[in-house]
């Protein structure tokens, strides 16, 4: 999905617990701003709980940013959503998802990235992906059929995942990645949930058409590039056109 990339880098950002913790807690008050409190009705929400759980963020800094996001606490929350569009070097289209309560800071600071990453320019390349609801899922039992999961949850399409795909697979579960569109994602999330699928990933993400060809020595830029955008701490997530 464009995002292989940073599978070299997750040992690198290990210790790097507060920036991740942030995007987390962001991720939780967007979901439950857009879709309500109750994770067992907002898939996305239920997604961004489980991820946050996993990294060892707090119990009580996930249920304040449920409540921040849901106006709980008296007070809504004023985080938004605001995405770039650019080119990495050798004209890698990217596309970046942020999360900021001040997008007068946050966007300066990305043109700045994007002018310092070697080639790496802005531009309009929403067109080069197609913006599609994303989950990826498991299900214990080995024997289920995906293509039949995708068509009873609604799913438009689906792809096979294997423990190089999705960490923490377990033995003898069958994965996969189901495509469908942005307003059906939270309907097929809750049907793959109610058919005993555990959701590992639930969003609206953005699939690259076509993927250039890189030689080694380029892809190593282009990795760097995209390592510092990632890097910002409100950078939620970073859609490249690089496998």
């Amino acid at each position: 999905m464009g995002a292989q990339w940073k599978q070299k880098w997750r040992e690198m950002a290990a210790d790097k617990k507060g920036k991740v913790s942030t995007k987390f807690v962001r991720e939780i008050q967007i979901a439950a701003k857009l879709g309500g409190a109750n994770p067992d009705y907002n898939a996305r929400l239920f997604v961004a709980i489980e991820n946050a759980k996993r990294a060892s963020v707090y119990k009580d800094t996930i249920e304040r940013a449920i409540a921040k996001g849901a106006g709980l606490d008296g007070s809504a929350s004023q985080v938004e959503d605001v995405v770039f569009e650019g080119f990495a070097p050798h004209r890698i289209p990217v596309i970046v998802e942020c999360m900021t309560d001040n997008n007068n800071r946050t966007a300066p600071e990305i043109r700045v990235l994007f002018r310092a990453g070697s080639l790496g320019t802005k531009g309009s390349v929403g067109f080069m992906f197609n913006h599609l609801g994303l989950i990826e899922a498991h299900h214990a039992d080995g024997a289920t059929d995906l293509e039949t999961a995708a068509i009873e949850a609604g799913a438009d399409d689906v792809a096979p995942l294997t423990s190089e795909d999705l960490e923490d697979l377990p033995e003898g579960h069958v994965a996969g990645r189901f495509l469908c569109p942005i307003n059906q994602l939270d309907a097929v999330g809750k049907a793959l949930k109610a058919a005993g699928w555990t959701i590992t990933t639930s969003e609206m993400s953005y699939l690259p058409k076509d993927y250039p060809e890189l030689s080694e020595e380029h892809r190593e830029e282009v990795t760097a590039f995209l390592q510092a955008l990632d890097e910002h701490p409100d950078v939620h997530r970073v859609h490249a056109a690089i496998r």
